[in-house]
């Protein structure tokens, strides 16, 4: 009897060890702080990055020209395509559940009203067009069904889905499927696979096999991934000779860009831009700074990628264990361009739809003995689908949207490009006492800098593409002196802009960039003799010319 009660205990613990190794617990206060630390990446590294975006094509960024963080920088992330075309796919999860159909995740794109590019943006006009989903990114419809679009916007997937790969294939199908096709499409499913395990594994090596288990092995995607990982461990310390055998195989070779929408050296191929994600993770052994660097200096897509790499190796860490520097000045409260969200509605959004996720797939939320929420999650082999590519692709589905349903697309017309007011009077009275500031937009983290090839210089940006940032006073001209506006101004080494100072007329009008001041700052003079014995209104603008890089570095506004 002895026998049989030690034997049914040997049993019953077998059975338990067995269940307890079909499942992994993860604390929901844990799963918090991991989805939040993944935002939190993604802002850092698109924002870090976004001074850099494709102006490297075929090139390693040189290291003096990786741009510099400051705390600050995390907050340039408001307005980039990278999060907020993301948090559309979020925003239909919330509102219809994880159940909703793939035409009602299309409609909802549809309804989107920011520029788009490249496969977001034929897949949209596809959509718009009547041509409902899949058909919308296959590449009969969409000639740009291989690049980039999914892979950048995939976040989302990965952390509404913790431990749970084949939640993020199925989101893949889902969303993915809306603007990509074959290597465009795994692309986001390999960075959401990577994601899923993030709540789990730290190793970057481990993180990127658990992406690629979530795409299909006979892909080129999946080669080039592959590829990355044995170069690496060839040569584990020189992250730049495995640059260049990846641009020789995937930038330069004509057989790795059968689908590109460009064959020149602008390349937004998936693909690539998927190996300088992974280059970020692996070379960067888990530091965080170096493997935002790294991914950035790759170049092409240079905010997106090290975007995604840095949102993978965040979710790792926690938002807790982040460095202060990434979240000391991190605003809550502003909301991304064309969405609902700040930062706390979007923390919270993402743990309602994974508490579906978790549902779904046949786990579980306890309880601890705590009384602390848990989700209990099975541990399931990926599945993915099966093997497309965009030159050879399979039939379409032949899906349309119906009358009724496209009754329900009216999207808003784009408006032109414009940005956040920010609010720089507190630090223009310190800088220049006297003048106010108005309509200044939020880009290229406009205020006070203490070193910016000289100390203790102001930079505004303009609000849009037509309105431009104005600084403005009123000034006694005495009758008996000589007075003179004296300005020293600057620009940022990519961007130029115009100036115009303004007297009741025109008196200045000039660009200032590199052929006006090739050393990066002019200094400007301006006569206001002729207002001698009057009250006059100063008017200085910082307009665009372009819409790249449009900042206007301010030294000096003196009135002498």
């Amino acid at each position: 009897m002895r026998r049989l009660v030690t034997m049914l205990l040997i049993a019953t613990s077998a059975v338990a060890s067995v269940q307890a190794a079909d499942v992994r617990r993860l604390p929901v206060k844990e799963y918090r702080d991991k989805m939040k630390a993944g935002w939190l990446g993604q802002m850092a590294g698109v924002a870090w990055g976004a001074p850099t975006e494709f102006k490297w094509k075929g090139d390693i960024i040189p290291a003096d020209k990786m741009p510099k963080w400051v705390p600050e920088t995390v907050n340039g992330s408001f307005r980039q395509d990278d999060l907020y075309v993301d948090m559309t796919f979020l925003h239909t999860l919330e509102v219809h559940g994880l159940d909703v159909s793939i035409r009602q995740a299309g409609i909802d794109f549809a309804n989107s009203g920011y520029r788009l590019w490249h496969a977001n943006k034929a897949g949209r006009d596809a959509l718009r067009q009547g041509i409902a989903p899949p058909d919308s990114g296959h590449p009969q419809f969409n000639k740009h069904a291989d690049d980039i679009d999914y892979q950048i916007e995939a976040d989302f997937a990965g952390l509404v889905s913790p431990g749970l790969p084949n939640s993020v294939i199925a989101l893949g199908e889902k969303f993915g499927r809306l603007m990509n096709y074959g290597d465009g499409l795994y692309g986001g499913q390999f960075v959401g696979g990577m994601y899923a395990e993030a709540f789990f594994e730290k190793d970057p090596v481990k993180l990127v096999a658990a992406g690629l288990r979530c795409i299909p092995e006979g892909s080129q995607y999946a080669e080039c991934v592959h590829d990355v990982l044995a170069w690496y461990r060839e040569k584990p310390e020189d992250w730049e000779a495995t640059w260049q055998r990846i641009n020789g195989k995937y930038h330069k070779n004509p057989a790795y860009r059968r689908a590109s929408c460009d064959k020149g050296d602008f390349n937004i191929d998936a693909k690539i831009n998927g190996a300088y994600i992974v280059m970020g993770l692996l070379y960067g052994k888990g530091d965080l700074d170096q493997s935002i660097v790294i991914s950035t200096r790759c170049g092409q897509d240079s905010d997106c990628n090290p975007s995604s790499a840095a949102g993978v190796l965040f979710t790792t860490l926690g938002f807790s264990r982040v460095p202060d520097r990434f979240k000391e000045k991190l605003d809550e409260q502003t909301y991304w361009s064309h969405t609902s969200y700040n930062f706390p509605k979007l923390i919270d959004a993402c743990e309602k739809v994974a508490r579906q996720a978790v549902v779904k797939a046949g786990g579980k939320i306890e309880k601890d003995v705590s009384g602390d929420e848990v989700f209990v999650l099975p541990i399931a082999k990926p599945v993915p689908g099966k093997l497309e590519q965009c030159w050879e692709p399979g039939p379409i589905a032949g899906s349309k949207f119906t009358a009724e349903e496209m009754a329900r697309i009216k999207p808003p017309q784009e408006a032109p490009r414009q940005s956040t007011r920010v609010d720089l009077n507190e630090a223009l009275a310190k800088f220049a006492p006297g003048w106010m500031i108005k309509d200044c937009g939020a880009d290229m983290l406009p205020g006070i800098r203490d070193e910016l090839g000289k100390k203790n210089v102001l930079v505004t940006h303009p609000l849009s593409e037509t309105m431009p940032c104005v600084l403005g006073r009123r000034v006694d001209i005495l009758p008996d002196k000589k007075t003179t506006l004296h300005l020293v101004v600057g620009h940022h080494p990519d961007g130029d802009w115009v100036l115009r100072v303004s007297a009741e007329r025109q008196l200045v009008h000039k660009v200032i960039g590199k052929e006006t001041a090739p050393d990066g700052w002019t200094s400007i003079d301006v006569d206001l003799s002729e207002y001698a014995g009057r009250i006059v209104t100063l008017q200085l603008t910082n307009e665009a010319n372009g819409w790249s890089y449009e900042a206007a570095y301010w030294a000096k506004i003196e009135i002498e």
